[in-house]
């Protein structure tokens, strides 16, 4: 999972030798920090958080596997 995130990730910015993802879990959630240039913020988010929303989604998707709660905050 985080993985596919670093690698979505570093597709989408100028900066990719600084994208950093960190894993916090819990007994029922998983929060995926994903820390960017603070140049490339925005082109994480997307318009109106359009690419942000779809990483989320993809996420959640491949998440189905696991019995877990996943989620990504973006972290500056």
């Amino acid at each position: 999972m985080k993985d596919l995130i670093t690698v979505i990730a570093k597709a989408l910015v100028d900066h990719p030798d600084e994208v950093k993802v960190n894993a916090v879990e819990d007994d029922r959630n998983i929060t995926f920090e994903l820390s960017v240039h603070p140049d490339d913020v925005g082109k994480v988010i997307g318009k109106q958080g359009r690419i942000a929303k779809a990483l989320r989604t993809v996420v959640t998707s491949a998440a189905v596997k696991e019995s877990k709660r996943v989620s990504v905050e973006i972290v500056s």
